[in-house]
């Protein structure tokens, strides 16, 4: 186990939450024994929503949020796991992460949700968990660039109060902001 992880009082806490359709899911934040759960995950969701959400440092300097190359170090790296029980195994259905720009006060997300619990409000509880968790951490700005039609992001990211623009003129990609210190 992560010394880092044990230490840290983040580690522990813990969530249980109803969606809008009532379905209690346990939230809380990713640990070393979920690599291979978070790694399952997210190979069974569509092609398109893995490049949707984790398209970060794939053109940029970005950091990278592909879980292989991110471990969780509850600072400048954080991630939420959401599980729930489906024919009676606990299981991922969702997943959220940030990290930290090196020497800025920025800080990349991306949120991933199984199709079959989209638009339950899933999206939005591990979204708001992942910005108090940058606002702790002392971040100032909370960034998520996405493809131009992923569409569920723009509406989840509006909805919290990002602003959002186009990178430089190309209409391909969008830049969705939130002043954390807000």
């Amino acid at each position: 186990m992560n010394t880092l992880q044990t230490e840290h009082s983040d580690a522990g806490e813990h969530w249980v939450e109803k969606l809008n359709d009532g379905t209690p899911v346990l939230i809380r934040p990713l640990r070393e024994e979920d690599h291979d759960r978070d790694r399952r995950f997210l190979s069974s969701i569509a092609y398109e929503a893995r490049r949707f959400r984790f398209i970060a440092g794939i053109s940029s300097g970005l950091p990278s949020l592909d879980p292989q190359r991110m471990p969780i170090d509850y600072h400048q790296r954080m991630g939420y796991i959401a599980l729930a029980h489906v024919d009676g195994c606990l299981q991922q259905i969702g997943v959220s992460r940030y990290a930290g720009i090196p020497g800025s006060l920025r800080c990349e997300c991306a949120v991933a949700v199984c199709e079959d619990w989209q638009r339950k409000g899933l999206g939005t509880r591990l979204l708001l968990h992942l910005i108090e968790a940058a606002r702790r951490n002392g971040y100032e700005w909370m960034i998520s660039r996405d493809k131009a039609n992923n569409y569920a992001m723009h509406r989840l990211t509006k909805a919290q109060g990002f602003t959002s623009r186009y990178l430089g003129g190309d209409v391909s990609e969008i830049l969705h902001e939130l002043d954390l210190r807000a």
